[in-house]
């Protein structure tokens, strides 16, 4: 590991150490179950087809006997976004040239539809609950470094509800949330209820907002 990519990664793990209200964050840095990969630019062309082929190596790296929890993230290191809009703008156009680039099918366990309220975004058929992240984002919880794009399997959230923890550890983070900002995100709610699409930028978004993209099934 260069000495570049040592501080990228002590920088996330100092932001997620230091109070953050997401105690599943804190037991990932804690178990050493972050990947990281620094990708410089979101409009880099080469970006897209360097994260997919990054994330298909680390889904083939999980074992699925492994209960613990891991989670992948892409850090952007160059890129400065003065508003939040600009960031939301980039992240779904990024999304949308993933999913352009993936040659497999959407997860049959989600819908493609971002307006549906069991969507969630699949690559290389497996669906990821997506957490964007910048330094000028309204929201404490997302105020990263730099900008990054947090990839959380989303079949880690239905092992969490088969077991039993999923509603106690929601709360926690919940009520933590709360204590770090003095409110809750406005756009947090459980998977089912609507489109996760909304959380995804971590923008309060209008309520009458429509993702900016849709999305190929690539039935096969």
């Amino acid at each position: 590991m260069d000495n570049m990519q040592e501080n990228t990664e002590d920088s996330i793990r100092e932001f997620i150490l230091d109070d953050h209200p997401c105690v599943m964050a804190q037991s990932l840095v804690a178990d050493d179950n972050l990947t990281i990969r620094d990708y410089k630019k979101i409009t880099n062309i080469n970006t897209p087809s360097a994260l997919l082929e990054d994330l298909q190596a680390y889904l083939e790296s999980i074992d699925e006997e492994d209960k613990k929890f891991q989670t992948f993230i892409a850090t952007f290191e160059e890129d400065h976004y003065e508003d939040e809009l600009d960031f939301e703008n980039s992240l779904w156009k990024l999304l949308s040239d993933l999913n352009q680039l993936d040659p497999k099918p959407w997860d049959k366990n989600t819908s493609a539809d971002p307006s549906s309220s069991k969507f969630s975004f699949s690559l290389i058929g497996d669906s990821f609950y997506i957490v964007g992240m910048h330094p000028n984002s309204s929201r404490k919880a997302r105020s990263a470094p730099f900008p990054m794009i947090v990839f959380n399997l989303h079949s880690q959230f239905e092992l969490l509800r088969e077991v039993g923890r999923y509603t106690r550890v929601r709360d926690i983070i919940r009520r933590r949330d709360k204590d770090f900002q003095g409110s809750i995100n406005p756009m947090l709610e459980d998977f089912g209820t609507s489109s996760e699409a909304r959380q995804y930028s971590g923008r309060e978004v209008e309520k009458d907002w429509k993702c900016p993209y849709g999305f190929d099934k690539k039935y096969v």
